[in-house]
């Protein structure tokens, strides 16, 4: 094990075996809130064009499959939706990267300007009776983009607010992204319910499906000029201005040979998380629409007034991870979902309004306790040299593999079965594997520095009490990797046994 060194992990000198004023980082709380109101808001444009597509998937399917089987329409429509989940990985490992290199800000904002510019363009597409096969090619063409943007920002967005919070309030202040995940959710979501009540499903198919995405410009254009007058992290800060001889970028290779283990452990992670949060937020309109026979219209409100109920309990689940602990919050959902999927589906398949909303909250809440907890633990599992582009890498090809394919793979699984009770197995079984991860694998880190980084505090007074307390401060100093300490990768002296 590591006895003794000066980590410069971080890029400053923190000494840790006599932890100093100093080294100890304070964030002002009216940025910090900034932060997170900025990134959350920006996350939230990003997300209402990823929802647009869900929510429009099957007016997409009669537009640009009108030769396909009706009864297969939707599938066609949500392996388009899925190919996107192809580009993810690739678009988390070169942003992730890059967002190592030359910091948070800028990449987020890039991420940002191309969903936009793609969305756009979906709007634009002429119809397959227009153009015939080439209206779903470049389909698939702009939502591979618009995957490959995606793979740099929800990783992105993760990691900057975690950087730039203080200790004790990261779960509550990171569970502001999953507001804006579900602002924008929401308002896709009410957009298409409007436009759908006030034209009707007809014209929809016409010309009506267009105009959310038309809309989707001028919002990147915002988002993109509020995240330019960001602050780069502090985290980032302190790297960069540390001796270019001092400064070491970590490789691909060197991420998948020394943090193996936490890149493992966020894929389980990652793996229920996304499952649950696209089988609830894309999945669940359409399976009411097309295999229980509720209205589009009916279906679409159902879903969005359980996300705008979900907003509040989000953050209060933020809240309670900061004082009870993330893990216990995590299992408690896990445990829930478990127990309650199959009842929640029986009500949705009732022919009662309030039994049917009533289950679909069960299933939202459960998902709004892993939204409030988990974009804090996520960050916390890596190192600040490696988090960007661990997490991007990690999360995406999780989301790419489970998450984003969920509504493809429960669609097939239910025409294949002719069993409506179908999600509801696999959301069980799924959940059990997160048990697992979670239970065995996962270390508590509310009230805990970032791996790698320096205590971080919003109020001096903290100070005081860190300083008696350094190895509870700087608890993950043991995990540093052996391998990168002793090759001088971390620019740290080490003695090691």
């Amino acid at each position: 094990m590591i006895n003794s060194y000066t980590c410069n992990e971080d890029g400053g000198k923190l000494n840790m075996s006599n932890l100093k004023k100093e080294d100890i980082i304070v964030v002002d709380k009216k940025v910090a809130k900034q932060t997170v109101v900025v990134t959350s808001l920006g996350n939230a444009m990003e997300w209402f064009d990823f929802g647009l597509y869900a929510y429009l998937a099957v007016t997409i399917g009669k537009v640009f499959f009108p030769e396909i089987d009706p009864a297969h329409q939707l599938i066609y429509a949500f392996a388009t939706f899925a190919i996107a989940f192809i580009a993810r990985p690739l678009g988390g490992l070169v942003f992730g990267m890059l967002g190592d290199r030359v910091g948070r800000k800028k990449v987020l904002s890039l991420t940002l300007i191309m969903m936009a510019a793609s969305t756009l363009f979906i709007g634009l597409i002429p119809s397959y009776s227009t153009i015939g096969i080439a209206a779903p090619i470049l389909l698939l063409i702009a939502r591979l983009v618009q995957g490959f943007s995606t793979g740099g920002e929800y990783a992105g967005a993760m990691t900057y607010i975690a950087e730039s919070t203080s200790d004790k309030k990261r779960g509550f202040l990171t569970s502001g992204l999953e507001v804006g995940t579900a602002v924008g959710f929401c308002a896709s979501a009410a957009l298409v319910t409007l436009l759908t009540y006030i034209i009707g499903p007809d014209r929809m198919v016409e010309w009506g499906w267009r105009i959310p995405f038309l809309i989707a410009g001028p919002m990147g254009f915002i988002g993109f000029y509020l995240r330019s007058r960001l602050e780069e992290t502090p985290a980032f800060k302190a790297m960069e201005e540390a001796k270019e001889e001092d400064r070491h970028r970590a490789s691909l290779k060197e991420i998948l040979t020394n943090h193996w283990k936490p890149l493992l452990i966020c894929l389980g992670i990652v793996f229920f998380y996304n499952t649950s949060l696209y089988m609830v937020l894309t999945y669940m309109p359409s399976y009411l629409t097309q295999e229980l026979g509720y209205s589009e219209t009916k279906g679409l409100v159902f879903n969005l007034l359980v996300m705008i109920l979900l907003i509040p309990i989000i953050l209060g689940m933020g809240y309670w991870s900061d004082r009870i602990g993330r893990n216990k919050i995590v299992k408690g959902a896990l445990i829930g979902t478990i127990l309650l999927s199959v009842p929640a589906f029986i009500m949705i398949s009732s022919n009662s309004n309030l039994v049917v909303f009533a289950g679909l909250l069960i299933l939202g809440i459960t998902l709004a306790a892993f939204q409030g907890a988990l974009p804090a633990t996520l960050p916390s599992l890596f190192f600040t040299k490696v988090r960007y582009g661990s997490l991007a890498i990690t999360y995406n090809i999780s989301t790419s593999l489970f998450g984003g394919t969920t509504p493809l793979v429960i669609a097939w699984l239910v025409s294949l079965t002719k069993n409506s009770m179908v999600p509801a197995y696999y959301l069980m079984a799924v959940c059990i594997i997160g048990l697992v991860v979670v239970g065995f694998f996962v270390k508590e880190t509310a009230g805990r520095s970032l791996r790698g980084s320096a205590p971080t505090v919003d109020d001096p007074r903290e100070i005081d009490e860190l300083l008696k307390n350094p190895d509870k401060a700087l608890w993950w100093k043991e995990e540093l990797p052996v391998e990168a300490v002793v090759e001088g990768k971390f620019n740290s002296n080490v003695t090691a046994k």
